[in-house]
């Protein structure tokens, strides 16, 4: 007998799995429990080929008497695992079930802070909690007799496809993406959608059934994309709702945030997004977002300076966000090991896309470290902690099927990145939304922390005791006062320190 342990996901070919299972259309959370149950008993470690969507599991095999975990093919939904001194596997979705149990000793991995420092985010398998590792994203785990077992099951391959069009491309995209669109959500859910002024969340918007959607927006007009997403959702003839995200509400809400995301994240639009999802959540269960896109079809700026940087991509390119070096953490950390670098990440993925394009490579490690570490772990970790499920119809293997195949052109030019998506997106979009310069995220925090209306925590965090624990104060301050200065560009940096010392007072000194 199969006994699911920890499941969490939303499987979107449900029903030809019924169908090829035996399984009664039973409540989406039995009815997907089942599936995981019997597709293990059916195919086994080869399950997750047959499925689509997002999920993390734990099973037990009563026969075998074993224990077996899976984590998708991109890493949206988390899962961690802890193996304690007696020999037992902990595990769980969240970092928080392992600390509850019995067994685990929550001791701090301070080497990760010299990689979070660079990166502003926990890339890779470990974690802030010494012994805590994730199951990285295309992995599954095994615990029979003792013994522990990783395996990865799928492995990003590109093999580009030089005999179609840009208009082949374009067609594959939208064909392959009203397919999925049914599956998103059962007949009975009511959905909204959040929408920014991108093509990404517009061309979502345009495929879906959603009537509401929800945008940010902030005071400063040269942040606030709200406009242009109203615009659109007009031009579609949906309501639109926006949140305005004030200073005071953004700075309230960072020990919330740093808490319920379980290790820190110096993404400053992760702030944005916990306050977006709360307010969505007061009146939908359910919302769509456009994540993937961007790793799977070019959608970054940075990526049209991939042929620039050839093969030196993999001496220095960790990642969508690296902003600072080692000279500088070794000057700012009190415990600096040469020998962690966040480099040591990638050198597989690299090898992995030997002889293949700079920016396919640069892509692979985003879509292998970047949306894993951030990205994906941002939007469920956020939506949980308010009671909000997010479903992200771009990430699905059919879409990245497509642009595996997609050779780089047909991604990004010149004068335009995501060039075959806007193009498949104009389909359904006017050309203006569709074609519309990429613009972010964009919060205005630059500006904020330099205000002594809000800064008042970062400034006495930066001369606290938890301070004097890692860091060179009088340095960590130097980087500070260098930004109030006028150096805007230090921001990141004061960000990433500042989030890291919320956290740990949340984990290490509060509990």
């Amino acid at each position: 007998m199969i006994k699911i342990l920890e499941y969490r996901g939303h499987i979107r070919n449900w029903k030809e799995l019924c169908g090829e299972l035996g399984i009664d259309l039973l409540a989406r959370e039995e009815r997907e429990k089942q599936i995981i149950a019997k597709s293990y008993e059916k195919w086994g470690h080869d399950m997750a080929e047959h499925l689509y969507g997002m999920f993390a599991f734990a099973l037990y095999d009563e026969e075998e008497d074993k224990i077996f975990c899976l984590r998708d093919h991109f890493g949206t939904k988390p899962f961690y695992y802890y193996v304690t001194n007696d020999g037992k596997l902990l595990f769980g979705t969240t970092i928080r079930r392992i600390i509850e149990q019995d067994g685990f000793v929550k001791e701090l991995n301070e080497e990760m802070l010299q990689i979070y420092m660079s990166l502003t985010y926990v890339a890779g398998e470990d974690t802030f909690f010494k012994g805590v590792k994730k199951l990285m994203s295309g992995h599954w785990l095994e615990f029979k007799d003792g013994v522990l077992t990783v395996e990865r099951y799928w492995t990003p391959t590109f093999n580009p496809d030089n005999s179609k069009t840009l208009d082949d491309w374009a067609d594959e995209i939208h064909t392959t993406i009203q397919k999925i669109f049914p599956q998103v959500k059962d007949d009975g859910e009511t959905a909204e959608s959040f929408l920014s002024g991108g093509v990404d969340s517009s061309y979502v918007l345009a495929m879906s059934d959603v009537k509401v959607t929800d945008s940010c927006g902030y005071d400063d007009e040269r942040f606030d994309e709200s406009g242009l997403a109203k615009q659109t959702a007009d031009i579609l003839g949906r309501e639109n709702k926006r949140c305005l995200i004030t200073p005071q509400d953004y700075f309230d809400i960072v020990p919330f945030v740093m808490y319920n995301m379980e290790q820190p994240l110096g993404d400053a639009s992760a702030i944005a997004f916990a306050i977006a999802c709360r307010e969505t959540a007061k009146h939908t269960k359910i919302c769509y977002s456009g994540e993937g896109a961007d790793e799977f079809f070019g959608g970054y700026n940075m990526y049209r300076n991939a042929e620039r940087y050839g093969d030196n991509l993999r001496n220095f390119y960790v990642g969508n966000t690296n902003i600072m070096k080692e000279d500088e953490k070794r000057r700012i950390l009190k415990n600096y090991n040469p020998d962690v670098l966040p480099i040591n990440l990638v050198k597989n993925i690299y090898d992995e896309t030997e002889g293949l394009d700079p920016l396919t490579k640069m892509s692979d490690v985003d879509i292998q470290i970047w949306l894993e570490g951030d990205i994906y772990l941002n939007v469920d970790k956020m939506s949980t902690a308010v009671g909000l499920e997010i479903r992200m119809p771009l990430t699905d293997r059919r879409v990245f099927d497509i642009a595996s195949r997609m050779p780089s052109k047909y991604k990004v030019n010149d004068e335009m990145n995501k060039v075959a998506f806007r193009t498949s997106a104009s389909k359904v979009l006017p050309e203006e939304i569709a074609f519309r310069k990429k613009l972010g995220f964009i919060v205005p925090i630059r500006i904020w922390l330099s205000d002594e209306h809000y800064n008042g925590d970062v400034k006495e965090k930066f001369n606290s005791e938890t301070a004097e624990k890692f860091f060179n104060v009088g340095e960590i301050n130097a980087i500070f006062n260098d930004y109030i200065g006028g150096n805007s560009d230090n921001w990141r940096k004061v960000w990433t320190i500042y989030t890291f010392l919320v956290w740990y007072e949340e984990y290490f000194v509060k509990r």
